[in-house]
């Protein structure tokens, strides 16, 4: 890795452990200099790299602020690959579909390996995040709801000790957040979903506390398969209503 590509790493660390915000200003480049261990040309081409991509902003004379997000434990090609796929999410609602089928993938795996791998402060904080998700899941607040279902999620891959599977679940936090928020909210409205989203959540905790690999990988699937089934029959219902109501009415 360039010395500049691994600068804008640890800046993106930097920004997220020191928890800014668009519109915080960063340290000066002096004391980012001190902070990064580097000499300050270095930080400026790092500055001027994350600047060329939209994530910070330089004024003259006034600083640098961060101009947009830094997804949790995500780096800038990771925000980059994130921000396309949301976009694609955004334009074709039908890409949700793709990402279910990805997760679909990817947990199976994450859950597994959790299973056999987990530590005991492991199985604390999927317990934990299990907790916050119940705490959350009747709320009024759909974000926070949210936040808690991909959370849960995240601490799972975690605890799998895979170093690939792990970032890829962490690159794709915040995309996991937004369709869960989207699926959530339309699936609510189907009676008892609610409860059947609680009970799968709690049989992928109970799998991997107890160290059952397969009915881990098993609970996790059957939990996406669930949400796939759920959200396409709504979309299946929605087309119908709207083709409907395109048809002449009678008099």
């Amino acid at each position: 890795m360039r010395l500049s590509d691994r600068l804008a790493e640890q800046l993106l660390t930097l920004i997220t452990d020191r928890g800014l915000q668009p519109g915080d200003r960063l340290p000066a480049e002096r004391q980012l200099a001190l902070d990064l261990g580097a000499s300050r040309p270095s930080v400026r081409e790092a500055i001027h790299q994350l600047a060329s991509q939209g994530l910070l902003r330089s004024r003259q004379g006034g600083g640098t602020y961060l101009q947009a997000p830094v997804a949790d434990g995500a780096s800038w090609p990771r925000q980059q690959l994130v921000r396309t796929l949301n976009d694609l999410v955004s334009d074709d609602p039908e890409y949700r579909y793709d990402v279910l089928e990805a997760r679909h993938a990817l947990e199976g795996a994450t859950a597994w390996h959790a299973a056999l791998r987990a530590t005991p402060d492991d199985r604390a904080r999927i317990r934990a995040r299990f907790e916050d998700l119940e705490r959350f899941q009747g709320g009024d607040d759909p974000g926070l709801s949210s936040q808690a279902d991909a959370r849960f999620h995240l601490a799972i891959a975690e605890a799998s000790h895979n170093a690939v599977l792990l970032q890829m679940m962490r690159g794709l936090f915040e995309l996991l957040r937004a369709t869960v928020t989207e699926n959530r909210q339309r699936m609510y409205t189907v009676q008892h979903t609610h409860e059947q989203l609680a009970r799968q959540h709690q049989a992928l905790m109970e799998a991997i506390l107890r160290g059952d690999a397969e009915a881990a990988r098993a609970a996790v699937w059957q939990h996406l398969e669930f949400v796939h089934a759920t959200v396409r029959a709504l979309d299946e219902d929605e087309a119908r209503l709207a083709r409907s109501s395109r048809l002449p009415h009678v008099s």
